[in-house]
């Protein structure tokens, strides 16, 4: 009993630490493979591409669980792949701190999926943080030239789907219980290749100037790193409630907020900081319903 609550509350709970440390010190290594030429589609498909050493003979060995649950799977696929390279793109367009925190919307995003997916029932409380989240978002996002809240950047726009993205491959994730982790992950990361490649050819981006040295170490990072990271993420979502896992990964702001800080100049202005120090408060509030409806059910 002790070894089966270890596997069900401890060990998801360090995974997703770990890959929110990970997340929130990314933007580095992908501003390192910048300067090998590499911009943030190519950088995410070599990245992914490293993954394929595992990726491939998963697929393989697990062929039988494709047919479980295809529809699910392919929502975990197109989902988890704009997820991925929304944020990707994001972070190398704007702001750290700022893309993390309007990305941190999702547990917000999750309870409405929650509601309309999973058919959970909200309380008035779990309204009322909704309204907070948004209003925090309205206080980070509130330009004082335009007058009015609205999105700024296209690093703005990416961070918000990319949130509302990661949350719906969360509920898809958590749907899809007949189905391995690795089985999971691997169809993630074929998602982001996917989505990549589709971006490529959308805007035609055939620009291929980037040092052979960038890309090894592109496909260096996503085997040895990227792959331990989205596992540690899919096994924690999988065995956890999904707003609970959600709001867990919220610690990702602190590791972008101390490493930009540190190794950047980028520095947000007091009414971002109030923003989304509302928006995280607001996630938090949504983990403690969670845990009481569960506490009543």
């Amino acid at each position: 009993m002790q070894a089966n609550q270890l596997h069900t509350s401890i060990i998801p709970i360090i995974g997703l630490l770990i890959a929110a440390s990970f997340w929130g010190v990314f933007w580095y290594p992908l501003r390192v493979l910048e300067t090998y030429g590499l911009n943030g589609i190519w950088a995410t498909l070599f990245i992914y591409a490293g993954t394929m050493i595992f990726a491939i003979p998963i697929l393989l060995k697990r062929i039988g669980e494709l047919r479980i649950t295809p529809l699910l799977l392919l929502g975990i696929l197109l989902s988890g792949g704009w997820c991925n390279t929304a944020f990707i793109l994001a972070l190398m367009k704007g702001e750290i701190v700022r893309v993390i925190l309007l990305f941190y919307l999702s547990p917000i995003w999750a309870t409405l999926l929650a509601k309309f997916l999973l058919k959970e029932h909200l309380t008035k409380t779990a309204y009322l943080t909704i309204v907070i989240a948004f209003a925090g978002a309205m206080i980070m996002l509130w330009s004082p030239t335009v007058g009015y809240p609205w999105p700024g950047s296209t690093a703005d726009w990416l961070a918000l789907s990319s949130g509302l993205a990661f949350a719906l491959a969360n509920v898809f994730t958590h749907m899809a219980s007949g189905v391995s982790v690795q089985v999971k992950t691997s169809v993630t990361w074929v998602g982001v290749i996917v989505v990549a490649g589709l971006m490529i050819l959308f805007i035609g981006d055939t620009n291929v100037g980037f040092q052979p040295e960038g890309v090894f170490k592109a496909v260096l990072l996503g085997a040895l790193l990227m792959s331990f990271v989205t596992y540690c993420v899919v096994y924690g979502v999988t065995h956890m409630p999904v707003h609970r896992s959600a709001v867990i990964l919220i610690f990702e702001v602190v590791a972008a907020a101390v490493s930009s800080y540190l190794f950047t100049n980028e520095r947000m202005s007091l009414l971002e900081w109030i923003g989304g120090s509302i928006v995280v408060f607001a996630a938090y509030l949504a983990a403690l319903e969670h845990k009481r409806s569960v506490n009543c059910a």
